[in-house]
């Protein structure tokens, strides 16, 4: 203890003094004093090498580069001479490590021709973590901290090429929001964390065997948490195949003169939501674009009679849209065959939504498809064919339909040959879509079985469950006749929908006429829509018919929007959500988070999702086009424009409005 906490705070020269005979690392000295990672290269890499570190300066901060033979750097330190300047070295030569050096002394002539980067580095947040409270497991535990390769690629420039290289540090999960704000700010000790959670989902298969530094063990509680790492530089250079390179040792950094700032990040104090149990997941949003998402979710949870609801709401929309702004893959199914004495039986509350979704993620290079009934495939076809016209879809979603054959149908449908542990999708949606009763049967509002209408699409998301990794959304509109809504149910459906699934994240936003919850997007007509198993007993004691339309499928992320009408609308949920994933999309410390913190922000004028944004005109023209395809309204069973019988212009036309309003501003 003597020998750490008698050094860790001492100034950087007298540290240089002893260095040779009382220090093994870096990590914890120098209390108070940034430090860094070096890479000394040949001057005619140098150019590309700066580039590299330019388009990867989440792990690459470029702090200095120096001239050819210049073994100084007095903008970082007034006396240094980097070749004694770090405790050890790293010899590389044509793409492999050929030693490690105490001293680069005995390399001055060739140095005469090489260019030394000083590279921000992780150790300069430790005392920031230290100071928030937060233990470093690897000092505490008197070992380098752990880093590992990943399987994200870095921008390559010209030979410099390699995958990301990553700090692992244990953080307690009540502390995570409290790490992420210690370190958002420090740009040039590599900012916030790149990822939180699963290592896997970084490649990683094994904590216990670093690629770089020590293992560092877990306590109880903690979660493994992951900053991009300065020794990025080290595989750049190896994968080039540099004659001659030098660089620190990961865990023997050069030490500056240079006092670590405080600096708060933009956007407010960045926010840490779980997204997902099974994997380990959590994601990072600014508390400025959580704000912005909060009052997207007011706006559809509007009470213009002033019936005194607001106090009843709670968030919901954050995590759902965080979850599925970091999906890969996502599965898309509307339609509710509502109107089964007309053809086509479907109502158009679901498919505008769905495809205000579908058009979000197709411009954020999202993998999108559809899966709807088999007997309406061609209607959606057409649907889809509209979209693409009228500048909705930048190009036609694949069409699916799915039919149960055997027990594994479900599995075989949802991951390559039935492998659990590849799966086809890892987010799957549902937006006014007809659920199953606990019977066995699809019921409409007025308790008429319409299951011959309906595939049983359901299955997919009940085999979600059991696959680690897939999220679901459900959205429906949840349609309320002659009930007085009470506080204490208001309180019971939060409990009932406040959870996680195990490897499934479920959201489904539910309209109600008096109360909002979040949790589930499930937009629906009268708790008999897919993804509402989680309120189905509160369905069943509240709901008209409730006894036997109640869906039995369950959910695990709701949105209510609440209006002072006798019903909802679904497609106003499916609005929101596209235009909280341009608001993610834009709020720097998601998008950084997105990104890895490899390569820049793109700036306003080069955001090419902003066409996709919901919007009053091409809204207008698809609702036009599906009361010529035969598409009615669900509660009129009109051919009008108008949506479960509220009128287009004014109506619906208004949220839109309100939605970009927010949205944009």
């Amino acid at each position: 203890m003597l020998l750490t906490g008698g050094l860790k705070s001492l100034l950087p020269h007298v540290l240089r003094i002893i260095r040779c005979n009382r220090l093994s690392n870096t990590s914890g000295m120098a209390e108070g004093y940034k430090q860094a990672n070096i890479v000394i290269l040949h001057k005619s890499l140098a150019d590309d090498f700066e580039k590299f570190c330019h388009a990867n300066d989440g792990p690459l901060p470029l702090l200095y580069r120096s001239q050819p033979g210049d073994w100084k750097c007095p903008s970082l330190r007034s006396d240094s001479d980097i070749r004694p300047d770090c405790l050890q070295y790293r010899k590389y030569e044509h793409g492999a490590c050929t030693g490690s050096l105490k001293s680069l002394k005995e390399y001055s002539e060739q140095l005469k021709d090489m260019v030394t980067f000083y590279l921000g580095c992780s150790f300069s947040s430790e005392e920031a973590i230290q100071k928030a409270g937060i233990p470093v497991r690897n000092i505490e535990q008197k070992c380098n901290a752990s880093m590992y390769k990943t399987s994200v690629p870095c921008n390559s420039i010209s030979v410099f090429h390699c995958n990301l290289v990553v700090t692992m540090r244990p953080i307690p999960e009540s502390k995570l929001g409290a790490a992420v704000l210690a370190t958002s700010g420090l740009k040039e000790a590599h900012g916030a964390p790149i990822h939180i959670g699963d290592p896997g989902l970084l490649g990683i298969q094994d904590l216990s065997k670093p690629d770089y530094g020590d293992p560092v063990h877990l306590h109880p509680g903690d979660v493994p948490v992951f900053w991009a790492s300065g020794v990025t530089g080290v595989e750049a250079i190896l994968n080039s195949r540099a004659p001659l390179a030098f660089t620190n040792s990961p865990d023997c950094t050069f030490i500056t003169d240079l006092e670590k700032g405080n600096v708060r990040s933009s956007g407010g104090a960045p926010q840490v939501h779980c997204i997902s149990r099974d994997p380990l997941h959590f994601s990072i949003v600014s508390a400025e674009a959580a704000q912005k998402i909060n009052t997207l979710e007011n706006l559809i949870g509007i009470d213009p009679g002033e019936r005194g609801i607001g106090h009843l709401r709670r968030p919901g929309e954050l995590r759902a849209c965080l979850a599925l702004s970091q999906a890969r893959s996502v599965l898309v199914t509307t339609g509710f065959p509502t109107h089964h004495s007309h053809e086509p039986p479907e109502e158009n509350d679901g498919p505008p939504g769905a495809l205000a979704i579908a058009a979000m993620l197709q411009a954020l290079h999202k993998q999108v498809a559809m899966v709807t009934d088999r007997r309406a495939v061609e209607l959606n076809k057409k649907i889809i064919e509209e979209a693409v016209q009228l500048g909705i879809l930048k190009k036609p979603i694949p069409l699916l339909s799915y039919q149960r054959e055997n027990a594994n149908s479900a599995l075989m449908f949802l991951c390559e040959s039935g492998n659990p542990a590849r799966p086809r999708f890892d987010h799957l949606v549902a937006i006014e879509r007809a659920g199953m009763a606990a019977d066995g049967n699809y019921y409409n509002a007025r308790k008429v079985n319409i299951k011959h209408l309906v595939d049983p699409i359901d299955e997919l998301f009940l085999a979600a469950q059991t696959i680690p990794g897939i999220t679901t959304t459900g959205k429906c509109e949840f349609v309320i006749n002659h009930l007085i809504w009470s506080y204490e149910l208001s309180q019971q459906l939060w409990e009932e929908t406040g959870c996680f699934l195990k490897g499934l994240s479920v959201i489904c936003c539910v309209h109600t006429n008096f109360v909002f919850f979040p949790f589930i997007k499930v937009l629906g007509d009268g708790g008999n829509e897919l993804g509402m198993g989680k309120v189905k007993d509160a369905v069943k004691k509240h709901i008209k018919n409730g006894e036997v339309i109640a869906c039995d499928v369950e959910a695990d992320f709701t949105v209510v929007a609440v209006r002072d009408f006798w019903w909802g609308v679904s497609n106003w949920g499916g609005y929101a959500i596209a235009c909280a994933l341009h608001v993610l999309r834009c709020g720097d410390a998601h998008e950084r988070l997105l990104r890895r913190a490899l390569g820049r922000p793109r700036p306003p004028s080069q955001r090419p999702w902003l066409p996709a944004l919901p919007s009053v005109p091409k809204e207008e023209k698809l609702l036009k086009a599906l009361v010529q395809l035969g598409v009615r309204s669900g509660k009129t069973a009109s051919l009008e424009m108008e949506v479960d019988g509220l009128p287009f212009h004014s109506t619906h036309s208004g949220m839109i409005e309100k939605l970009l309003q927010e949205a944009q501003h």
